[in-house]
């Protein structure tokens, strides 16, 4: 079956950084989009950044400019480097995929989603 586990999260100062993994098996790696999205508490699910079968990108403004997005198509793998950390970033980062082009940062267009990894950036 279907799985995705994301890794690296934790705790880190604001202006800080952190490196989120996402590791996929089960499905054909290279055929699909990959996003990330990420979830505060009390917030709605929302999107962070995502990467197309050709390494085209999409970021949130929120986040552009700080966040790379990157995918490793011989480990089946994708990333997140997070750099100049926010307190505003605290969520927890969940890693999804799709294999229907264009609307990146629809949710609703991801088929499959890991478990979620928790961000806490510190004042």
């Amino acid at each position: 079956q279907v799985q995705l586990v994301e890794s690296g999260g934790g705790l880190v100062q604001a202006g800080g950084s952190l490196r989120l993994s996402c590791a996929a098996s089960g499905l054909t790696f290279s055929a699909y989009v990959w996003g990330w999205f990420r979830q505060a508490p009390g917030k709605e699910r929302e999107f962070v950044a995502a990467i197309t079968w050709s390494g085209s990108t999409d970021y949130a403004n929120s986040v552009k400019g700080r966040f790379t997005i990157s995918r490793d198509n011989a480990k089946n793998t994708v990333f997140l480097q997070m750099n100049s950390l926010k307190p505003e970033d605290t969520a927890v980062y969940y890693c999804a995929a799709k294999t229907r082009s264009g609307g990146n940062s629809r949710y609703d267009l991801y088929g499959y989603w890991g478990q979620g990894t928790q961000v806490t950036v510190s004042s």
